[in-house]
């Protein structure tokens, strides 16, 4: 699999959707900063709180089957981040996501990195094929 290259795209005008996330005391761990792994939880929710927004999740579940995340600089409780959110590609079951994590009023990334969804039916588990509405919100956060 080639290596990603998140770096190069990330200007905030590169981004299609913002969300943004108050910090809470319990982020930060035993060295003063943000867990790396709750940068992954500020994503998730980003993403799904846009999708739940555009009511468009119905009886299919996203999994997250492949994910990475590049670390630029630490942030800390009490920070406010944005986490900018935008599609790479869509394909029949599954949506490959890109996002940035920044502080708010602040230019550079503190993360940069991907994620893959791929929808399945709630009961089976197998891939399916996306649902109409969520096409097309997913569509409208599809980069450049």
């Amino acid at each position: 699999m080639a290596k990603r290259d998140e770096g190069a795209l990330a200007e905030r005008a590169t981004y299609r959707a913002f969300h943004m996330v108050s910090t809470r005391w319990a982020d930060n761990d035993q060295y003063g900063h943000i867990n790396n792994a709750k940068f992954y939880e500020f994503v998730d929710s980003a993403v799904n709180a846009h999708l739940l927004i555009a009511n468009a999740l119905d009886e299919s579940i996203g999994l997250v089957v492949d994910s990475g995340c590049r670390y630029t600089s630490s942030l800390k409780f009490p920070d406010v981040i944005e986490v900018g959110i935008k599609v790479d590609r869509i394909g029949t079951s599954s949506v490959s996501y890109g996002f940035a994590v920044f502080k708010r009023g602040v230019d550079v990334p503190a993360a940069i990195g991907h994620f893959v969804h791929v929808y399945v039916d709630a009961e089976t588990r197998r891939p399916k094929p996306l649902p109409t509405k969520l096409r097309a919100v997913v569509e409208n956060l599809k980069a450049g």
